[in-house]
């Protein structure tokens, strides 16, 4: 089974300790989001999991307790992306905090975990604000700067 953490919400980044819990307890409870009434229990445990993806646009709240999850295989799906703190108000700045982490994850754990990394550049945000004011080159501009 491959765990995927998570496409519905950052968990990483916010639910670490959630999460953290769950692989202690070996198992946690899924909704269904077509019929609420349906919840499951999924077990976790090393013999079942074959992978965890990590989903997350800042994997810091993670990084100390990896060791809690040295029995299983795993990899981050580390999304950076150019937008300033109006834009990912929830975000360490990426200048000083989130360039930093990708390069600690990237060339340290990488060193020891072949694929341990992936990033991802996305180029999906529409709003008036963008529209105004960045044009194509402007956001290759902004991932030239966080590459």
């Amino acid at each position: 089974m491959i765990l995927s953490v998570s496409r519905r919400t950052d968990i990483p980044n916010y639910y670490s300790e959630w999460f953290y819990n769950r692989i202690k307890e070996g198992f946690l409870y899924v909704r269904n989001p077509m019929n609420a009434h349906q919840i499951s229990e999924i077990k976790i445990t090393p013999d079942i999991v074959d992978c965890i993806v990590f989903w997350t646009k800042n994997p810091l709240p993670m990084m100390k307790r990896l060791d809690e999850i040295k029995y299983y295989s795993y990899y981050f799906q580390f999304t950076l992306t150019g937008y300033g703190n109006d834009v990912e108000a929830n975000l360490p700045n990426k200048k000083t905090t989130m360039i930093p982490i990708f390069y600690i994850i990237f060339h340290e754990l990488s060193n020891f975990f072949c694929n341990l990394v992936k990033y991802l550049y996305s180029l999906s945000l529409f709003s008036c604000k963008c529209a105004l004011y960045c044009s194509h080159r402007q956001y290759l501009g902004m991932f030239r700067g966080i590459s």
